[in-house]
């Protein structure tokens, strides 16, 4: 232990995350720094000075419930960690009304409500141990205060649901529970069901890693604590997993990573925490080797980020500590919901999970449609992205449409978000086309008036006025990707199109006059070719820490083009990669476009792959 408070985040780096003792360690190394930050009678963490829009106490309860979601794991497992004995003592004061420390009853709509899903999971994992450790008064007190939850009303999304993690830890512990809250819950959870395993989260265009790491990890704890109490749908949630799992899969890397995309980026590996409530359910949608692989690579992956305060903090952020990014409902404890991921610590050493070895990803097809998720999958080596029309979230999360609207995201090359509509260096338009009323205040797609979806291709109708019609299709095509808009607008308009985001590592060079047609640095390399030859390049530099996964200035090779009132057509090539040789190989086969009177043609020259489409959608 002097060795982790030496250097905690040395310490992170340096395990190798291969067996659940090394999977505990992490636990511990991630627990440990917690200790400076407890309040005088240990209810509240207080971890920073961000505010969000609930006040500065309930924050801290926040910070204090969520590293349960490893915790609880850790020692049912037949762990321990020194910190432990603040929890009893927070636990003992924090629902203890007379107390100075009291966390307050949940309210409705309240974001108390949220963090009790930690304390129905610890009550079902090793309530026992909580729970002995309390008076007969002290026990009642807690028994009052977590049940007060299902009293209260919740946005109709994945909230439903903490009700219901909250039942069954009362049921493991032989309390009282509400069953009626519990059927509500399931009630309006089967109206989100999409097929196919897919969920949206709430009657909302929105299917994000809240299906992932909200609905189906907490139906998977729910189907594994109450499967002989209720049978029947703890099968049918782990039938829908394994359905999913054949998507979600598509969404991860063989180096661990996955695609940033969506709100809350901030949780981090709780990205990877549905293959953890796999195992947990004892559900094989994969070979265990494989899931094993999913979990632990995915880890190692983020534990090489710069994620972490000097003494062992998570930051609120992505990829490193970011503010632009974050949600006015991320506090400084917010990230630790990414400790969803350690449910794995609950299992036993026998389990298969543990003693299977690890393997890589099976076999994948390189372009995957997936019609739930309204995104086509492509992979080549490492580089997962997709292609996206039609998702939103309509409560409108900050930086909505670059969390959701966007072309494509990609695991390598992140996604940016803008500091203003202002210019396209403050815009930071990758993948995005980028319309001005000629006063360079721009507009991006938003939401979709209109999504379908083929074999070939994703089709997007949308409006950034109502006088101006976009027609959009994303096309994939091998490595590339090919954009095809199809303009009316009654407005003159300056347009900029922006392929892939490549950081850049000595700001000064070129900065007068970048005058390549390539982005290029250590990272990658990004292109976009406009197959009509009607559009210049310009090399566009965004502001700092506007990308997710760096925190340089980017550079974004952007197609501009001024159009007048009418009909227009524009269509593009995009590529990127991190591998030089791959990225060389690959533009010498530049797809080619072929406009016809009805329809265009995309013709790829390996393979010969010619894909027909017809112009008028609409």
């Amino acid at each position: 232990m002097a060795q982790i408070e030496k250097n905690p985040v040395l310490n992170i780096k340096n395990n190798p995350l291969r067996t659940k003792k090394d999977l505990q360690t992490l636990m511990k190394q991630i627990a440990q720094p917690l200790e400076n930050y407890f309040s005088a009678d240990k209810a509240h963490l207080y971890l920073g000075k961000a505010a969000t829009h609930y006040s500065e106490q309930v924050a801290g309860f926040e910070a204090f419930s969520r590293p349960l979601w490893g915790l609880a794991p850790l020692i049912a497992g037949g762990g321990s960690v020194p910190i432990w004995d603040n929890y009893i003592e927070g636990i003992k004061n924090g629902t203890n009304p007379q107390h100075r420390e009291f966390w307050g009853f949940p309210k409705d709509y309240d974001q108390r409500t949220v963090e009790t899903a930690a304390f129905g999971l610890t009550l079902a994992l090793c309530g026992s141990n909580v729970l002995d450790s309390l008076t007969s008064v002290e026990r009642e007190n807690f028994y009052q205060w977590i049940k007060v939850v299902n009293k209260r009303k919740t946005p109709d999304n994945n909230w439903n649901l903490f009700k219901v993690l909250v039942n069954t830890g009362l049921a493991k512990q032989g309390m009282e529970y509400d069953k009626k809250a519990n059927k509500h819950a399931f009630e309006r959870i089967e109206t989100f069901y999409l097929g196919d395993g897919w969920y949206s989260d709430g009657l909302t265009n929105q299917k994000d890693y809240y299906v992932s790491f909200a609905i189906h990890y907490y139906c998977l704890i729910y189907a594994k604590l109450m499967e002989k109490e209720d049978p029947i749908r703890s099968q049918l949630f782990k039938d829908r997993a394994v359905k999913f799992a054949k998507d979600f899969i598509y969404w991860f890397a063989e180096d661990g990573s996955s695609i940033p995309f969506g709100r809350s980026m901030t949780y981090r590996f709780a990205q990877t925490s549905f293959w953890s409530a796999l195992a947990f359910a004892d559900v094989e949608a994969f070979p265990w080797g494989v899931i094993k692989g999913i979990v632990l690579r995915h880890l190692r992956w983020w534990m090489k980020q710069s994620i972490f305060t000097d003494d062992g903090v998570l930051t609120i952020g992505y990829a490193y500590p970011n503010l632009i990014m974050s949600e006015n409902y991320n506090a400084p404890g917010s990230p630790y919901w990414a400790l969803k991921s350690f449910l794995v610590l609950a299992l036993n050493e026998s389990h298969p999970f543990w003693t299977e070895e690890e393997q890589s990803l099976p076999k994948l097809e390189k372009i995957k449609v997936q019609k739930h998720s309204q995104m086509i999958m492509c992979r080549d080596h490492e580089h997962v992205y997709a292609l996206t029309s039609g998702q939103y979230a309509d409560f409108e999360p900050a930086h909505t449409a670059e969390k959701y609207a966007k072309f494509a995201y990609s695991n390598q090359f992140g996604f940016s978000v803008s500091k203003e509509p202002y210019g396209l260096t403050h815009g930071a338009y990758d993948s995005m086309l980028a319309l001005s009323e000629k006063d360079n205040l721009y507009r991006v797609r938003r939401k979709c008036e209109k999504v379908k979806m083929s074999k070939e291709y994703i089709y997007s109708l949308w409006k950034p006025w109502q006088d101006v019609l976009v027609e959009t299709w994303l096309i994939p095509i091998n490595a590339w990707h090919i954009r095809v808009h199809h303009i009316q607008t009654e407005r003159m308009l300056d347009t900029a199109e922006g392929g892939f985001a490549i950081p850049v590592d000595d700001p000064y060079i070129g900065l007068m006059k970048p005058d390549w047609d390539i982005a290029k640095s250590s990272v990658g390399l990004s292109c976009i070719i406009d197959l009509l030859g009607e559009r210049k390049l310009k090399m566009v530099r965004t502001a700092p820490n506007t990308n997710m996964l760096y925190p340089n200035v980017s550079e974004i090779p952007t197609l501009i083009k001024e159009l007048e009132i009418g009909n227009h057509w524009l269509a593009a090539a995009v590529f990127a990669h991190t591998d030089e040789s791959f990225f060389s190989k690959h533009m010498e086969t530049t797809p080619q476009l072929i406009m016809r009177e009805n329809d265009f043609y995309v013709i790829h020259r390996e393979g010969e792959r010619i894909i027909k489409i017809k112009k008028q959608e609409v």
